[in-house]
């Protein structure tokens, strides 16, 4: 089977970029949305980042020009996914929305059309199971922003055939993206099951060793090369997306997460970050800008805790067979843009060093932190 044309469904931030990036890679696109008005808000976007394209000299105005009649706004479902092979679902992250929404598609989408759930954190096989064809659903998390982000997360669920496995890994590949399979249908893939328990984590550490939240940023920047804090990142991410994703995660497993009330209580007085503000941090106006962080400031915080967080995670998803070092080292390079390989940070640290931390946590905090097997192995 090979894809021509694509049917996005959803045309916000993530489904007009899926839809711009795959017209620019040549596929057809039908941008489909419930109201004429979300699908010429969309259109106008893509039309406005075609410009600046134009404009750098990326692409010239007649490749634009192309790029921008090969994708079709339609609000009617069955028009939209009538001679589509692959549909590119990116509606709200919500269950019910996201069933509802693939009740429809079943009954009006030809047998053969591959259905793709652009998720960060919802169970695959639970929305398979209510298709009649399970074997042809897949997860795809494109990161945000699609355009920019190199990262696509690949999730099989239970009954998702190995041909369609590949067909989307092609697919990924072919709009110049990089891969990254999640073998198993896990709470938070690979990348989220790294980043959001780290949020609640950082709070916990700021308790506990009574520091401020520039002196754990700092050490996490500085110390074990993430592009940023993570509290600048969480602000940068927003906290009604960290926040719906802990909710998701822990319902799914308790063990992936701790959470800390603050992320809920930020979320609740709509403190979401930068775009609303404040969050962890205020800010200033609606542009971007950085918190100022320093390796002075790097020096009052011990990361090992975070560090420890992070591994065991990382631990766990090599133990459950659904990733392996090389891949998540991978996703968290291009997924979070680590400098640094997790393991290689891990190694100066001494693995030995992040058990102890683990197993003292553990005895403090309850079994939450107890380290996986594969840490104890790697000692």
């Amino acid at each position: 089977m090979t894809i021509k044309n694509i049917t996005v469904l959803g045309s916000g931030i993530m489904g007009h970029g899926i839809a711009q990036i795959s017209a620019m890679s040549g596929y057809n696109v039908v941008l489909r949305d419930i109201e004429q008005h979300f699908l010429d808000k969309a259109m106008g976007k893509i039309k406005w980042s075609l410009d600046k394209l134009v404009s750098k000299e990326k692409i010239s105005q007649n490749q634009a020009n192309d790029i921008y009649s090969r994708i079709k706004p339609v609000v009617d479902l069955k028009e939209a996914v009538k001679e589509c092979d692959l549909v590119v679902e990116a509606v709200p992250e919500i269950m019910d929305l996201k069933k509802k929404v693939y009740s429809e598609l079943d009954s009006v989408a030809d047998e053969n059309v591959v259905f793709a759930s652009n998720t960060s954190t919802l169970p695959i096989t639970e929305i398979a199971n209510t298709l009649s064809r399970p074997e042809k659903f897949i997860g795809i998390h494109f990161f945000n922003p699609p355009l920019l982000m190199k990262l696509v997360e690949v999730i099989p669920g239970q009954k998702t055939s190995q041909d369609i496995v590949k067909l989307t890994m092609d697919y990924v590949e072919s709009i110049k993206k990089i891969p990254v399979v999640c073998r198993k249908d896990v709470p938070g893939f690979i990348v989220n099951r790294l980043f959001i328990p780290l949020v609640h984590e950082a709070c916990y550490v700021m308790e506990r060793q009574g520091i401020k939240m520039t002196e754990i940023d700092s050490a996490v920047k500085f110390n074990l090369g993430f592009p940023m804090g993570i509290f600048e990142l969480a602000d940068f991410t927003g906290m009604d997306v960290i926040h719906k994703a802990t909710v998701e995660m822990h319902l799914r497993d308790k063990k992936v997460i701790r959470p800390h009330p603050t992320i809920e209580k930020l979320y609740n007085e709509k403190k979401l970050g930068q775009k609303t503000g404040e969050g962890f941090y205020k800010y200033s106006d609606d542009k971007y800008e950085r918190i100022p962080l320093s390796e002075e400031l790097a020096e009052k915080c011990d990361p090992k805790q975070i560090l420890a967080n992070i591994l065991n995670n990382a631990a766990w998803l090599v133990t459950h067979e659904a990733s392996d070092i090389l891949e998540i080292e991978k996703a968290a390079n291009l997924g979070l843009g680590l400098k640094k390989p997790l393991f290689e940070t891990a190694k100066e640290y001494g693995m030995s060093e992040i058990v102890k931390e683990l197993e003292q946590l553990a005895q403090k905090h309850g079994q939450f932190y107890e380290p996986d097997p594969l840490l104890v192995a790697m000692q």
